[in-house]
């Protein structure tokens, strides 16, 4: 096989929405930073919403971008946490996966502190193929071609040969 052709994990995003700043939102902080072992960054608010409380530019959550074997390692300890099963349907036409867990003591090895509480959490992996840097690059960037573009299929594929990955949704 091409090695130009295989897929790789570029990156796997954790994130917690809180609704509020104040403690709630440091305790998620705390929880990702424990859990993951890489100091999170605060996500804000883009718009203004009364009915939540809900200002432009306020903390609401926070997230984690991991890379290389801290992805793996969190992919694979957030998968246990779901006991492996992804619907097909959360994976997107560009083979991207994003999927939630309700509650993060779900997860194996992971125990319940009454100081942090219960969070849910959003964990979305992003895919690539080797030579995806030139769309990135500031020099001389290109557009990546249809061919080379990564498809739903691949992804689906990768993720049951590397992760044991049940689809729930095709039995």
């Amino acid at each position: 096989m091409n090695p130009m052709n295989e897929v790789i994990i570029s990156k796997a995003t954790v994130s917690i929405g809180v609704g509020e700043a104040g403690e709630q939102l440091s305790r998620a902080l705390n929880l990702i930073e424990e859990m993951f072992g890489q100091k999170p960054v605060r996500t804000f608010s883009k718009t203004t919403n009364p009915e939540f409380g809900i200002r432009k530019r306020q903390p609401i959550g926070c997230k984690v971008t991991l890379r290389g074997e801290k992805a793996d390692h969190a992919i694979k300890m957030v998968l246990e946490g779901i006991n492996n099963n992804i619907k097909s349907s959360q994976f997107d036409s560009q083979g991207n996966l994003s999927f939630g867990i309700a509650e993060h003591i779900d997860i194996p090895g992971v125990k319940y502190n009454p100081d942090i509480g219960i969070f849910g959490m959003n964990v979305s992996v992003t895919f690539e193929k080797p030579g995806y840097r030139i769309h990135k690059r500031k020099i001389q960037n290109k557009r990546i071609p249809q061919r080379h573009r990564i498809t739903k299929e691949e992804t689906m594929k990768y993720m049951k040969d590397n992760f044991n990955v049940n689809y729930v949704d095709l039995e």
